[in-house]
């Protein structure tokens, strides 16, 4: 009986510590949801940040539909620096909160938005961790060994970098969505927006063997609609991907931390030092706005003062001069 009332007490504190979010929010979210076409995981990182304001609201004693002032929205944010929170999490919680505020005047809740005449610090510019070309090339000719789980492997490696896809895109790839004689794919990328990016011969030559010859092996008779499956049947998870890139790293001898969108990343950079066009990158990344794909122009200047400063004759004669 007591171990019986120390849990009923556990439960208690859980919910008492829990907030749901005010309904009017969750209405915000399901119209993000539904007109917005936002992405399931954005969603979820938009309730949690909204969720935090309402904790902050409650502790002084206001309502998330109640008219908010800006010096209330100002110690909010200094909560978050004091917390600490990281600039980028703290600019995604601002960005939610804009959206939020926004929908609040618009449905004529509040008069006005407080955060109208706020100014936030601007946010560095974090440049994208890619692969060398030398470390993707050893990444992706690695022998093969018999099992038909590294041919499979070898594909998915091979089509991520050949596409650039997110790993959730490729992970939940179907049969039905690769075209091999036409050598492309159609892709269901953020906000259920699709999108058809091609795939070079190499990348096409792997998968059409895994499709023809390894995937068989892997179904044993089952159907999936899956393109990538396991040795039960089931179609890939995330996890088990990046799992596997791991372990294909180390074999690869590639020492740095390696995550599967470095090889996303490594995609978009090598395409643009190769003279790609801006515009067309960004049709094969799915990014809805252009300033997302230009991250990639600041890794490819960086690389280019590197080498002005390696190799410049008068950077070169101004080292030795002052030795």
């Amino acid at each position: 009986m007591r171990g019986l009332t120390a849990l009923m007490n556990r439960v208690v504190m859980v919910d008492s510590a829990s907030q749901l979010l005010d309904p009017l929010a969750e209405r915000y979210l399901s119209q993000l949801r539904v007109e917005g076409g936002l992405a399931t995981n954005t969603l979820e990182s938009y309730r949690r940040d909204l969720t935090k304001f309402q904790q902050y609201l409650s502790q002084h004693q206001l309502r998330m539909g109640a008219q908010i002032s800006p010096q209330t929205v100002v110690g909010f944010l200094s909560s978050l620096k004091q917390a600490p929170l990281a600039a980028a999490s703290i600019a995604r919680i601002v960005s939610a909160m804009r959206g939020w505020f926004r929908f609040l005047v618009r449905e004529d809740i509040a008069r006005g938005n407080p955060l109208r005449d706020l100014t936030t610090a601007q946010r560095p510019v974090r440049l994208p961790r890619t692969l060398t070309r030398q470390e993707v090339t050893a990444l992706l000719d690695l022998p093969v060994r018999p099992a038909a789980e590294d041919h499979r492997d070898r594909a998915m490696m091979e089509l991520l970098y050949a596409s650039g896809l997110r790993v959730s895109e490729l992970v939940g790839l179907s049969l039905s969505q690769i075209d091999l004689n036409v050598g492309c794919l159609r892709v269901i990328g953020k906000g259920a927006k699709e999108r058809v990016v091609p795939i070079g011969q190499m990348a096409r030559d792997v998968l059409a063997e895994y499709v023809e010859h390894v995937r068989p092996t892997l179904l044993k008779g089952r159907s999936s609609r899956a393109l990538f499956v396991s040795r039960r049947g089931q179609a890939m998870t995330r996890q088990a991907f990046w799992k596997l890139l791991r372990q294909r790293a180390q074999r690869a001898g590639i020492g740095k931390p390696i995550s599967p969108h470095m090889l996303r990343h490594s995609f978009a950079t090598h395409l643009l030092e190769g003279g790609a066009d801006l515009r067309a990158v960004q049709a094969m990344l799915g990014h809805a706005n252009i300033a997302t794909t230009q991250i990639y122009t600041h890794v490819e200047r960086s690389r280019l003062k590197q080498v002005h400063r390696q190799h410049f004759p008068r950077q070169a004669s101004q080292r030795r001069s002052r030795a």
